[in-house]
């Protein structure tokens, strides 16, 4: 696959692998499941598909540069669309399926979108309610056949334009051909709109080469190649899973397959037993809480044997990257292996090498965990806006705290004020329309990422906070709450916390708990309760919070401690818009929203 490594634009990566490695190979390029059963589709089915598609498109009249948005879950026609657009020198808007109609509505009309692609009924009502608002938007497309209702202009099924698009092929045999020859690699490939914590969505323009430089780096910092086989359920209309899990998957000749959803990932991981995985923090405390919980119901002997064998895995981890491994502690790792390592394994479909971790900080404790049972999960770190990676733990180089080692080609380094910035191929080249916030975040070629953080002795990257997060107390203390939040975030009966502080004279927080957790810690400990919204009104569990609170913060310095916090009911969703769709809070939303509950906590106590 050296060849596809030197492709410099993603329609030129399309070609080679449909015309050359795709020829070659008797494996599928993607699976999705049709029946209850995962089905492979070749590279010809792959070509036949997106050819088909862009024919189509061109025949309702896409031009090079014009703009197309993309609102679908991960399938296949997401891909199809997404290969068909830049095919055509066109420009993909990926949007959050999740978004409100309001929302989407921006992005569209902000983009200049004169296309949009919906996967289903329940989207395409977002887009019929606004549409007339949208004057710049020629048609609609919708994935799903059936979900189409009578009498509306400018709407086709996905088939409709591929069935045009046969015919425009038979009088412009060429077009694809000739169009793919005019694309360059700094032709812009696609917008995408971060979700922001504050303000309006930007839209972050990427190039041809700004997200190929990233693939490149990626598969020249990790060993993946045609046997690999990636899971794929983050969202694609997020760039680190569009560049890391479709594109890198793609440039390595390894297989695609779709999860079914966020919801069926552990059942696809049995189906598909991946080699490969990316996820979010979430997911790892998901797995290992059902781990915890399963072992804690198990007999006293078989805990043993359990935690027994978990610090056996962290020793035989810590004494191989020391390369100080005895023959006993291998032989214990190999019977702990067997005993307990080897079942879990076999949850995940038992070929899992490693995953690759981003979005939000991994907790120490979690990364050493997997590694002791031999699942490495390796943290990375990025932006939209640097396509995405800028630093990430290696296979054979790794240190649990820290994001790892910048990508080969991205250049990193700290601000006076302790900003990261980054330059290189992969930085974007700025937001559509807003040349204003453009400027503030690109100086000099330097991308000012907006997060604080710091190199060690070994060179690894260590994220501490974000610039515009820092409070300041009213006792002129500096103080960063997303390490405290990820701190408290470890406990299996928190969902969501938020610190509290900024002008204030110490630390409160907003706690959602993990209500199957607290279910269990009532039923277990006889406290009655009519439904799981009652519990956070009893003593005994705002008690056991108290405790956990005690036992996470031991170690933080007496101004860093939260000194009161309430538990609330409900969490905080996309629908309420406290949290963005790639599920960062919303700070300065959720402290408005309980503004009254935050003045409560602190009524009768700063002075």
């Amino acid at each position: 696959m050296n060849k596809a490594l030197s492709c410099k634009t993603i329609p030129e990566l399309f070609e080679y692998l449909t015309e050359d490695f795709g020829k070659k190979t008797g494996k599928p390029l993607m699976k999705r499941k049709v029946d209850g059963k995962y089905e492979g589709i070749s590279y010809s089915e792959f070509k036949k598909e997106t050819d088909s598609f862009a024919f189509g498109l061109a025949a309702l009249g896409l031009k090079a540069g014009d703009k197309v948005a993309i609102i679908a879950e991960n399938r296949p026609e997401w891909v199809y669309s997404d290969m068909a657009i830049l095919n055509l020198g066109g420009i993909d808007v990926p949007i959050y399926p999740s978004l409100t109609a309001d929302s989407i509505e921006f992005i569209l009309a902000n983009s200049d979108s004169k296309g949009v692609i919906v996967s289903n009924k329940f989207q395409l009502n977002k887009i019929l309610k606004i549409r007339d608002n949208l004057k710049g938007l020629q048609y609609t497309i919708v994935m799903n056949e059936s979900d189409m209702p009578d009498d509306v202009p400018a709407l086709y099924t996905f088939g409709n334009v591929q069935e045009m698009g046969e015919i425009f092929k038979t009088n412009h045999p060429n077009y694809l051909t000739e169009s793919r020859k005019n694309i360059r690699e700094d032709d812009l490939c696609t917008i995408i709109y971060t979700s922001g914590t504050t303000g309006e969505p930007k839209g972050v323009m990427l190039t041809h080469k700004n997200i190929l430089s990233n693939v490149r780096a990626a598969l020249n910092s990790f060993p993946i190649d045609d046997k690999d086989i990636f899971l794929s359920f983050l969202p694609l209309c997020h760039i680190f899973e569009r560049m890391a899990g479709y594109y890198t998957c793609f440039t390595a000749g390894s297989t695609l397959c779709f999860a079914e959803s966020i919801e069926t990932v552990s059942q696809n991981l049995l189906e598909v037993e991946p080699t490969l995985m990316m996820s979010v923090p979430r997911l790892f405390e998901r797995i290992h809480s059902k781990i915890i919980k399963n072992v804690s119901s198990q007999s006293s002997l078989k805990q043993k044997i359990f935690y027994w064998a978990v610090e056996t895995g962290k020793k035989y981890a810590t004494s191989k990257k020391n390369g100080k491994l005895s023959p006993v502690l291998s032989a214990q790792y190999k019977l702990a292996d067997a005993l307990v390592f080897k079942k879990i394994k076999e949850k995940t479909g038992s070929r899992l090498r490693f995953f690759i971790s981003g979005g939000a900080a991994l907790f120490q404790e979690l990364g050493e965990f997997f590694e002791a049972i031999g699942i490495p999960v390796l943290e990375g770190y990025g932006l939209t806006e640097s396509s995405p990676v800028i630093a990430v733990n290696r296979v054979d180089d790794y240190k649990f705290g820290t994001v790892g080692k910048p990508l080969p080609g991205v250049e990193v380094k700290i601000a006076s004020d302790g900003e990261i910035l980054a330059r290189g191929d992969s930085i974007m080249q700025g937001y559509y329309k807003n040349k204003k916030e453009t400027d503030a975040v690109i100086k000099d070629n330097w991308l000012h990422t907006g997060d604080i953080g710091e190199f060690d002795t070994d060179g690894f990257l260590k994220i501490t906070d974000r610039k515009k997060h820092l409070f300041k107390t009213t006792a002129g203390k500096y103080i960063a709450p997303t390490p405290i939040e990820n701190l408290f975030s470890a406990s299996k009966y928190v969902d969501q916390f938020v610190v509290i502080g900024d002008k204030r004279m110490f630390l409160t927080a907003l706690i959602v708990p993990d209500y199957e957790a607290v279910q269990e810690y009532a039923d277990s400990h006889k406290i009655p309760y009519d439904k799981l919204e009652d519990l956070v009104k009893k003593k005994e569990v705002y008690d056991l919070f108290e405790k956990e609170l005690t036992k996470f913060q031991k170690k933080l310095a007496n101004y860093e401690k939260v000194r009161k916090f309430v538990l609330l009911e409900k969490p905080f969703t996309l629908e309420t818009g406290e949290i963005t769709p790639s599920l960062k809070v919303k700070r300065k939303t959720v402290e408005e929203k309980y503004a009254q509950v935050i003045e409560e906590m602190y009524r009768g106590l700063e002075k």
